[in-house]
């Protein structure tokens, strides 16, 4: 296989995920919402024809939902986002040497297999693809061989990240591809568009 799917979860640890839901829905219920959306992240990853390769943010869960369903396990490594991505693409590009990689968060409900399966085909024919996300960022980035300044110089959760992003492609010549915009789930208005659409 030459292609790998990088998926960067949260451990679910209550008061650690979804801090904006929390601030008006609580910690519990922000906590259920966020194991809602991981739950549907695994049952679409499963389906899709690469190797996967899952980043929880603190400790590897050993015996969790995610167990002997053909994950390669690590923990994310770095201050930073930008950082935690760019380690994992490296260790995917450099360790594996797989030709495509694409990574995705675990906080968009909208997500399917099939938009990640066309993000891997779209990389035979651009240099990078993204999914750009409602507030600004993006919910999935792949790449044909790893491109460093995408993960540098940027204030992560901001809506100023995907247009960034782009512009760093641009200037170093490279092609994109723009999957369709989805919403991540981060306010309880966010939640609620996700309820009224299910």
């Amino acid at each position: 296989m030459d292609k790998a799917l990088i998926i960067f979860i949260k451990n679910p640890e209550r008061g650690k995920v979804k801090t904006r839901l929390a601030a008006t829905l609580g910690d519990d219920k922000a906590l259920s919402i966020y194991k809602q959306l991981l739950e549907h992240t695994r049952t679409i990853c499963e389906q899709v024809e690469a190797d996967r390769l899952l980043f929880y943010s603190n400790f590897i869960e050993q015996d969790d939902a995610w167990q002997g369903k053909d994950f390669k396990k690590f923990v994310q490594v770095g201050n930073d986002l930008g950082v935690r991505m760019q380690t994992a693409f490296e260790e995917a590009f450099e360790r594996y040497a797989y030709r495509k990689v694409v990574i995705i968060g675990s906080d968009c409900a909208d997500l399917t297999t099939d938009i990640i399966t066309a993000a891997f085909l779209h990389l035979e024919h651009h240099d990078m693809v993204i999914g750009p996300s409602n507030d600004g960022g993006y919910y999935l980035l792949g790449m044909r061989q790893l491109f460093t300044p995408v993960f540098g110089q940027k204030q992560w959760s901001t809506p100023s990240v995907l247009e960034e992003t782009r512009v760093d492609i641009e200037n170093a010549g490279l092609t994109y591809y723009l999957l369709p915009q989805l919403t991540d789930i981060d306010t309880e208005e966010d939640y609620q568009l996700m309820v009224d659409s299910s």
